[in-house]
This record gives structure tokens, C-alpha cells and sequence, in this order.
């Protein structure tokens, strides 16, 4: 039975430490080593619909060692390697003396299928790129580890948001891979309720936008921007941190309207695929196959991933080694925005690295 504790009892008894920063990799350097880029190309990639593509690309960085122990890292929907090199993030664990110090990790970043440098619809595809899903990016990654770095095996598989999801198919899927799991900001049961609900809805924005012109649009759809606007109010950011920054109708209407009139840097196409590449997640039926020792990292706040539901209570009894640390909400965290910043979980992420047990092959 996993043991599963509320971070006020026994288990997580350190002193809270103390949102998302700027992506900025000059600043990244300057506490950890410099992030070295390649690109691994996967010969013949199959998608689960039964779609190929002779040569798929999938960019990474690492930041270490090859010599040190691996370590790979998962972005969220819509990021890339450099929403975890963040001085909030990396900043906060691949330092000296920090949890994942680049001294001792080897810690691989990939860009999802459809993300950053990696292989995406607004390469050429547009709306002919092969439908991918979730399933395809775990693939992509698990591709990336064995035939282009070669790593035999990884202490630590971690992921936000997204990434925390495709973190739970990792344990699922290839259960001796690994040492240890970090979901974050996410939860191992099927996409459903408000957080499936508004996915839709930038699918659909986009899709029903007579602008995006079935994918082959000479400029960007309104659309993209707005519905990624609206979800991002809707389930990101803290009720407590929200109403901090908003107090009254005119700051609400100037958060609002800087927005809306911010340049958007993402393609509308991409931006479709991405969210709906969740549409068919589920690990809970293979959650018994999970090996690794697990840390989950939600916080209280969590829009997407409410913990009121009792979800995680239920799922992680399923899981042989497995604890809980549910973040408290303050107007000091960000809702699901919240494990963008490692200062809620760095002290207890370093205790189970220290008590995860060694399962190397």
C-alpha cells in the first residue's frame, strides 16, 4: 500500500521554502551548466494511426554530464525545452547542492512531438500532419532514450503539467525504465470534466474559425489567440493569486486586455494538435504495472486537477510505492501554474531521491 500523506503531516515536516519566470537561458547558465542542444531522428515513425513519417525530428538540450546519472524531464501542453530551464525552475534544482545538481544528473529535455524544435504541423504538414497523441510523444521520448542517447536505464522520469501525464504512460508503459516517477500537476485517470471541457473548446475556436480555412490560412486565426487567452484565465493562476492581481474590474479588464493584444508567437495548427493530443489519455488502467517509487506534486489550487475530487486519494492505492504532496494554496501560488516554481517541492523532491531505491538493470 502506498503511503500517502497531506504535506502537513509527518512525512513532508520541512519548512515551506520561501511564478513562472521569463524563459531565459543566459540567466539559467549562470547557476548550472549550459544547456548543449542536438536533434535525434527517429526513422519510420509510426503513429498509433497507423499514419508514418520517413524521418521524425525530436529536439532536445541536456545540461550535465553524460556520465551522471539520467534524468529526463517533461514539458507542458504548448512548451518547450525552455519552459524547464527557467531560473524558477531549473534554476532551483540543477545548481550546486541543488536536487538535480548537474554535477551528478545527466538531465535530458526533449521537445514533444508537435513543440519547440521538434517535428509540428507548422513545418509544412498544417492540417495533413499525422494526428498524434500522447501514446506517440512517450514513443518519440522513449525512442530519443534508447536508440539516440543510449541509456540503458533512468533514475528519474519527471514531468509537468502534460509532461506530468506523460509521465504516469512512462511508468506504465516501460515500468523497468526507470528508478523513480514525478507527476506533476496532473492526474493518472482519463481526460474528463472542466479540464477536457475547455481543451475542446480551443480545438473547436479554431477549428470553427472560417480564418483557419481547414489549416491552410495566409495569416494566423484570431481564434488561436483568444481561445488560448480564455483557457489560461480559466485554468491556470490561483483563485487566491488571481483576485492579488485583480482586485477590481479595471485591473481585471488591464491584465485582461495585455492579454489579448500581446503578441501571440504560436501557430494556430500546432496549437490544435497540441491540446488535442490529450483527448484519449488514460494510464489508470496499467497503474498495478508501475515499478518505480512515485512522488506526485499537485498543489490545492489546481484548476485542471482538483483535489476535492478525491482522485489521487483513490488511484495512488493502486501504486506500490507512492506518496502525496498536495502544495497549500496561497496568494502566493499559481493554481496549476503553481510546480512551475520549484521552491513548493525542492526540499522534498531531494528527500526521495535520497530514499528512491536503485533498480538499475
Amino acid at each position: 500500500m502506498p503511503a500517502i500523506a497531506h504535506p502537513l503531516l509527518s512525512f513532508w515536516r520541512s519548512a515551506w521554502l520561501a511564478c513562472a519566470a521569463m524563459l531565459a537561458f543566459a540567466a539559467s547558465a549562470a547557476e548550472f551548466p549550459a544547456p548543449q542542444e542536438g536533434n535525434f531522428i527517429a526513422k519510420d515513425f509510426k503513429f498509433h494511426t497507423g499514419q508514418v513519417l520517413p524521418e521524425l525530428r525530436i529536439h532536445y538540450v541536456t545540461v550535465g554530464a553524460p556520465t551522471g546519472e539520467p534524468v529526463l524531464m517533461l514539458h507542458g501542453t504548448t512548451g518547450s525545452t525552455g519552459s524547464m530551464l527557467t531560473p524558477a525552475f531549473a534554476g532551483e534544482l540543477f545548481g550546486p547542492g541543488q536536487p538535480l545538481d548537474a554535477s551528478r544528473y545527466f538531465i535530458i529535455i526533449p521537445d514533444a512531438i508537435g513543440t519547440g524544435k521538434s517535428t509540428k504541423p507548422s513545418d509544412g504538414l498544417r492540417a495533413k500532419f499525422p494526428q498524434y497523441n500522447y501514446d506517440d510523444m512517450v514513443d518519440a521520448q522513449y525512442r530519443l532514450v534508447k536508440e539516440g542517447l543510449r541509456i540503458k536505464h533512468l533514475r528519474l522520469v519527471m514531468g509537468n503539467s502534460m509532461g506530468g501525464m506523460q509521465t504516469w504512460m512512462w511508468g506504465v508503459k516501460h515500468p523497468d525504465e526507470m528508478d523513480a516517477l514525478v507527476p506533476m500537476a496532473s492526474q493518472p485517470t482519463e481526460m474528463s470534466s472542466r479540464n477536457w471541457m475547455l481543451r475542446r473548446l480551443i480545438v473547436d475556436s479554431i477549428r470553427n474559425d472560417p480564418e483557419w480555412n481547414s489549416g491552410n490560412y495566409a495569416k494566423q486565426p484570431r481564434s488561436a489567440q483568444f481561445a488560448s487567452v480564455f483557457f489560461g484565465i480559466a485554468t491556470s493562476g490561483g483563485t487566491l493569486a488571481t483576485y492579488k492581481s485583480a482586485p477590481t474590474r479595471a485591473q481585471a479588464d488591464k491584465i485582461l486586455d495585455e492579454r489579448l493584444n500581446a503578441k501571440f508567437p504560436l501557430d494556430a495548427n500546432d496549437v490544435l494538435y497540441q491540446w488535442a493530443s490529450s483527448a484519449d489519455y488514460n494510464p489508470s488502467p496499467g497503474l498495478e504495472r508501475i515499478q518505480a517509487a512515485v512522488l506526485v506534486i499537485n498543489a490545492a489550487d489546481d484548476e485542471r486537477n482538483p483535489p476535492e475530487t478525491g482522485i489521487m486519494d483513490r488511484e495512488l492505492k493502486r501504486i506500490k510505492n507512492a506518496k502525496y504532496l498536495l502544495i497549500p494554496a496561497s496568494d502566493q501560488t499559481a493554481g496549476h501554474g503553481t510546480t512551475g516554481s520549484a521552491r513548493w517541492f525542492k526540499a522534498q523532491l531531494a528527500e526521495f531521491l535520497q530514499q528512491a531505491p536503485r533498480r538499475g538493470m
